[in-house]
């Protein structure tokens, strides 16, 4: 049997199943979303090296998966969109990315980043079909 070493650069991965809140502990790690229905997912407090990722990792069908600020109105960025009309999904000052049921492809993907002296998470990413992936402000 081989023996199996890891590089110390490895990428963390973890699959998300419902609804939960996000250590700053846990920077660097992708987050594999996994459930037939979608649920919100709440980024900690901004802070100086803060990094993650999140794909689609299954279909659903019942509701949206929501990446939400904890502090609200302070993600920013684009995502591309590359349906069959390939745009653009602009995030200025909004509380929260969503993957939209029944627009979502496996391998959707949203990257956030902290700009904490800019008091901002940075979004990018991307969608295969229009409508994947939307950036809101509810409040």
């Amino acid at each position: 049997m081989a023996d199996v070493r890891f590089s110390p650069n490895q990428q963390k991965t973890a699959t998300i199943s419902a609804a939960r809140t996000i250590d700053a502990d846990e920077t660097g790690t992708v987050f594999i979303l996994d459930a037939a229905a979608g649920a919100t997912v709440t980024l900690p407090a901004l802070a100086d090296g803060l990094r993650y990722k999140f794909v689609v990792g299954a279909a659903f069908a019942t509701s949206n998966w929501v990446v939400a600020s904890s502090e609200g109105d302070n993600i920013n960025g684009i995502i591309s969109d590359m349906g069959s009309t390939v745009a653009g999904v602009p995030a200025a000052g909004e509380d929260q990315i969503n993957f939209v049921n029944s627009a979502e492809t496996v391998g959707d993907w949203i990257e956030l980043i902290a700009d904490s002296g800019n008091s901002q998470w940075l979004v990018s990413g991307a969608c295969t079909a229009n409508g994947g992936i939307t950036a809101t402000d509810p409040a």
